[in-house]
């Protein structure tokens, strides 16, 4: 069976919506790139780049608790959590900074000097406001691996590179202002640290000196290993004066002399012993001995520590006023602020063709949207 033949399609021909997206491209499109091609190429004034590169060096010197046994504690070594190139690059993006430069150079005037470009030139007001969002537009700042890079914009390349070096200078200015609040700090605290020490030592050794006032002994471990030596001496003595009369009770006769001359010697010895004994300060004898030593042994640790503390805080003292004579930290530019030869900016090329495929996107996107609703019809 035969199909029948169809008869051709007729010639395509323009409608009404062929020539509506027509003039839609011509008037989203075209238009405005003509239009922004003018301007970029007629009105845009030409815009200098000044770069500048820089970091934050600083330098410390070695703790004196490295040396003197780890008493870290006591010398009061501190570190920050925020890196000085941090503070740096959030206070070039500040209001602060902005006002401080444009009191050196008057921005104003000088973003300003294109009256016929209303777009890249300067357009606020007197307001500091206003400034800060040029600010914005005209210095772009880039931070990486604690290394700060800058572009700065101008209409005159000596005004963009006078920009520049007000930056530099500003952020050198803060570095030392942070440098002398740290060594300030340092020295405060390492000073405050050697008078408490001192005066630590100065109680530990009142304290040595009253308890040698008390018990009237220059050196109590001396005295008593001394008594102690003649304790034990009459002691030995007693033992051979026992020996001596045992033996003597079993040999001798019970009459004989010299029984009663050892027995009378090792009385005297005993009396001995416990007159000794007394000096110790209790009838109690050792017991006495212990807490004498005992006291004695406490007040001299605190003053051996106390001596070890006040050597530690003087020599970070020492260090610290050391540190304060000069510069540990310090602005370190990399690359020196530029002076621009030919303007860079505006990049006209690139902004055509920006412009241009964002308004060839819009009007592709509004052709979709309206076929779509013209189907569903």
């Amino acid at each position: 069976m035969q199909h029948p033949v169809l008869p051709p399609a007729s010639a395509a021909r323009l409608e009404r919506r062929h020539y509506g997206m027509a003039i839609s491209f011509v008037l989203v499109v075209l238009i405005p790139v003509i239009l922004s091609a003018y301007y970029l190429y007629a009105r845009a004034a030409d815009q200098y780049a000044s770069y500048v590169g820089f970091s934050v060096r600083s330098e410390s010197a070695p703790s004196p608790a490295d040396v003197l046994g780890g008493l870290g504690s006591l010398v009061g070594v501190t570190s920050s959590s925020t890196s000085d190139t941090d503070i740096l690059f959030k206070f070039i993006q500040s209001r602060d900074l902005v006002e401080r430069v444009n009191a050196r150079l008057d921005l104003r005037e000088i973003w300003s000097k294109a009256p016929d470009d209303p777009i890249f030139s300067y357009r606020g007001d007197a307001s500091l406001e206003d400034l800060v969002a040029e600010w914005e537009r005209k210095v772009r700042i880039y931070y990486d691996n604690g290394m700060i890079d800058l572009r700065v914009l101008a209409f005159d390349p000596l005004d963009a590179q006078n920009v520049a070096k007000a930056i530099m200078d500003e952020g050198g200015l803060l570095i030392n202002q942070l440098n002398d609040i740290a060594r300030e700090d340092a020295l405060r605290y390492s000073r405050d640290e050697m008078e408490r020490a001192q005066e630590r030592l100065r109680e530990a050794r009142q304290a040595v000196t009253e308890f040698r006032n008390r018990y009237q002994l220059v050196d109590p471990v001396a005295d008593v290993q001394g008594q102690i030596g003649v304790v034990t001496s009459l002691q030995q003595q007693l033992a051979e004066q026992l020996v001596s009369l045992g033996l003597l009770r079993a040999n001798a006769q019970p009459d004989d002399p010299r029984i009663s001359q050892t027995e009378l010697r090792i009385e005297v010895i005993r009396e001995q012993i416990d007159a000794e004994r007394q000096k110790f300060g209790s009838n109690s004898g050792e017991a006495a001995l212990s807490d004498v030593v005992g006291q004695y042994e406490i007040l001299a640790v605190d003053r051996e520590f106390a001596e070890t503390s006040y050597t530690a805080a003087l020599a970070s003292y020492e260090t610290a006023r050391a540190e304060a004579v000069r510069q540990s930290r310090y602005l370190a530019p990399y690359i020196r602020p530029t002076l621009a030869q030919a303007a860079e900016f505006p990049e006209r090329a690139k902004l055509l063709l920006m412009i241009a495929g964002f308004l060839s996107l819009i009007w592709i996107i509004g052709s979709l949207i309206f076929y779509s609703l013209r189907d569903r019809r």
